[in-house]
């Protein structure tokens, strides 16, 4: 194999007309018209499905992926970075006092732990909770908020669980009402033991700056230092213009391992470098 691509898009109500799209080639074979022709497969799946905007993402680490995107006319809606974090170089009194910090707060609020899928009995709530992942920037993309059910999260579980993949997640919730407060999780495939990638971490507006995403984040690194001994890496990925997840990670020693730009482009624009 010497060059792929692929297109994914959602089945659900929202975000209808958007496609998210991927090329790859090998770096010999380049600047050859390979990657126009794999474009032209996407753009006929694309059309029939009524999808009029292409999405992709490019990483500095292949500049060739972002000549290419400006070829076909596309524009960088969002730009941001993975942030990686080598575990040997953790501060553990750091993440020891952000704990400490946390559990001050127990008065109101109770720190949790799932390991795998969302409980039976969670699983509503969490499907609503994670609207809370719109509040994060998009910049100039040009997307709707996702929501999501109880269905569409086992079936992402269902998909990780094939792969192999185990999830860990880790939450705050109200003592008096139960609602989720916050909540932070991780992935690790053990087809790479050595780096374990962090997800999403969100707070709902109102419990906002009290400590939670931070004692949110030291706990989770708390249990990953003593139950995933071979994790040496943790990356995350964070808009640059998401200041306050970006503050936390440079806190806890995260330091840019690539920049990434994520892409949009009109179908009929392509159609029309396609000629």
């Amino acid at each position: 194999m010497v060059a792929q691509s692929h297109i994914a898009m959602l089945r659900k109500e929202e975000n209808k007309h958007l496609a998210e799209f991927n090329i790859d080639v090998l770096p010999e074979l380049r600047r050859h018209g390979i990657a126009r022709r794999l474009l032209r497969h996407i753009t006929d799946v694309a059309g029939p499905e009524n999808r009029s905007l292409l999405i992709a993402n490019t990483s500095s680490t292949v500049p060739a992926g972002e000549a290419f995107m400006k070829r076909i006319g596309a524009h960088a809606g969002l730009v941001g970075v993975t942030n990686q974090l080598r575990v040997a170089e953790l501060d553990r009194a750091l993440i020891r006092q952000w704990q400490a910090h946390g559990k001050a707060q127990t008065a109101q609020v109770e720190l949790g732990f799932w390991a795998g899928p969302y409980p039976e009995a969670d699983v509503e709530a969490m499907a609503t909770f994670l609207d809370v992942m719109n509040t994060a920037p998009r910049g100039d993309l040009q997307v709707e908020d996702q929501h999501w059910t109880a269905q569409e999260l086992r079936q992402i579980e269902a998909s990780q669980a094939q792969r192999k993949i185990e999830r860990w997640t880790m939450y705050v919730r109200d003592k008096k009402t139960r609602e989720f407060a916050g909540y932070t999780d991780v992935t690790w495939n053990p087809r790479d033991p050595g780096v374990l990638q962090q997800g999403g971490t969100g707070v709902l507006p109102k419990y906002r700056n009290h400590g939670l995403g931070r004692w949110l984040k030291a706990a989770m690194l708390e249990k990953i230092l003593a139950e995933r001994p071979q994790v040496k890496r943790i990356r995350t990925g964070n808009a640059n213009s998401n200041a306050p997840m970006l503050k936390i990670n440079q806190e806890l020693g995260f330091k840019p391992y690539r920049s990434m730009s994520y892409w949009q482009v009109e179908l009929d624009k392509v159609r029309q470098y396609m000629g």
